[in-house]
């Protein structure tokens, strides 16, 4: 197929065997998931704060770090526009996410909701989207960790990243607190170094033209597809239901916090930049915020911000690698991939084979290429997802009106919820601004899921066939 790299063929083919290879499945996996599930369930040890900080770490990291160049030069000053235009449309959707993870607080997340709205075969093909969206965004951005290592210590990138992924991996497997609380912390800093963006552009606000469109207002909308990228993570937030105190409260109030702060940052982050060197500057720059701090501060202060910026891409790798675990562990559970990766550490109650998959996937893909072009890759996943997942609220809502749910998009025209409806409409907006080998590789990840599915659909009825006799 033209247009699509050929590095990507053999991961594209590989992939859908991943989870079969790894862990071969049992004869009976569904009796294996009901064994596992008996008294070693998830701790349920976060709280509102963790939640949030975690969302804000996986929103903030490799997005606003590693693509505002990119964004730049096709949306030119009015860089910061592309994210206000890319938040507004999150927000729709983060709606959608905050009631249907009050319906079903589970780890298992958008595959539970489509499981529940439209089926256990787009169930799977959605919760099989984002976990490779997860495993190859969580590579891309090691990569981009390994860049910044390579710059400052002179390893090499690769054996860089592949470090990242082995260490954050035994963070992971340690437990779900002790990975929220490198998460915060890891957060801070990337949040100082978005903090130092903007006081070095304060004494230059007001220096350019910030509707200046190099391209039109379709420049600022084809950056606007792209940077959705850097809002990736408020979804991610709701696979933590199951270790979370109170759910059904906390998970939709950390959504809304945390898109809110992350919004806020990423716009006066742009404004200031833009204040600085200008759309230009940060277009011609592999390290935009390293060429901000240059000339506000000097060579010192850019060494500072490519440090900043390893905590901000390994935060990132760390909390992908944790919210893929956590719905191929859901998905695991109820018997759609193979039974072992539902199994938990009894002492550290974390789903520690789901983790090692997602970590072994990882280490796979780290030649998968440039991480703009990864960047829409993974939105198109994301994008497709989210349009599922705002049909699926409105499907709930004429279905079973009378469902409990402790948080409720406003707005309704009879039974139809209005703000889910804009999303699929704004998100299949975004969606058609990619490019066609983005499209066309996408095509092909959800075509391998749709196989894969058919199989996992197989296994199940042989099995309750098996259980009947």
């Amino acid at each position: 197929m033209r247009g699509i790299p050929p590095r990507f063929y053999g991961f594209i083919c590989i992939g859908p065997l991943l989870p079969n290879v790894l862990f071969p499945i049992e004869a009976n996996p569904s009796s294996m998931v009901s064994s596992q599930l008996g008294g070693t369930g998830l701790s349920r040890s976060l709280g509102l704060a963790e939640i949030t900080l975690s969302g804000i770490g996986i929103i903030l990291g490799a997005g606003i770090y590693a693509l505002i160049g990119t964004a730049a030069a096709g949306a030119g000053n009015a860089v910061w526009l592309a994210f206000a235009i890319s938040a507004v449309i999150a927000l729709f959707t983060a709606l959608s996410y905050a009631e249907l993870s009050s319906m079903f607080p589970k780890a298992g997340a958008e595959y539970d909701y489509t499981s529940a709205a439209l089926g256990e075969y787009v169930a799977f093909i959605v919760g099989w989207m984002i976990i490779f969206a997860g495993i190859l965004g969580a590579a891309t951005v090691a990569l981009g960790f390994g860049g910044y290592f390579h710059e400052l210590f002179g390893i090499g990138q690769i054996p860089a990243a592949v470090a990242l992924i082995g260490i954050l991996t035994v963070v992971l497997f340690i437990g779900v607190k002790e990975s929220a609380g490198v998460a915060g912390l890891f957060t801070l800093i990337e949040g100082v170094g978005l903090v130092l963006i903007i006081i070095a552009g304060l004494p230059r606000l007001g220096s350019v033209d910030y509707l200046e469109m190099p391209f039109g207002i379709s420049g600022v909308f084809t950056a606007a597809a792209l940077v959705f990228f850097a809002y990736q993570g408020f979804e991610e937030m709701v696979k933590f239901s199951e270790e979370t105190r109170d759910p059904q409260k906390t998970v939709p109030k950390a959504l809304m916090i945390a898109l809110v702060v992350c919004t806020a940052l990423y716009i006066l982050v742009c404004i200031s930049a833009v204040s600085v060197v200008g759309w230009e500057g940060l277009a011609g720059s592999d390290a935009p915020f390293a060429e901000v701090a240059t000339v506000a501060w000097g060579p010192r202060a850019a060494d500072l911000l490519s440090a900043i910026a390893l905590f901000a891409t390994a935060n990132t790798v760390l909390l992908m690698l944790l919210a893929s675990s956590r719905i191929a562990y859901g998905m695991a559970r109820s018997g759609s991939l193979p039974g072992l990766l539902s199994r938990v550490h009894p002492t550290r109650k974390t789903p520690y084979l789901a983790i090692l998959a997602a970590a072994l996937g990882a280490v796979l893909f780290l030649f998968a290429g440039d991480i703009g072009f990864i960047a829409n890759a993974t939105n198109f996943t994301i994008f497709v997802t989210f349009i599922i997942v705002n049909l699926s609220v409105i499907i709930l809502r004429v279905r079973s009106p009378d469902t409990v749910r402790p948080f409720r998009v406003p707005g309704s025209i009879g039974r139809i919820p209005v703000l889910p409806l804009l999303g699929i409409v704004t998100s299949l907006f975004l969606f058609l601004q990619l490019t066609p080998e983005i499209l066309a590789i996408g095509a092909l990840i959800v075509i391998i899921g749709g196989i894969a599915a058919l199989f996992a659909g197989r296994r199940q009825d042989d099995l309750e066939v098996n259980e009947e006799h």
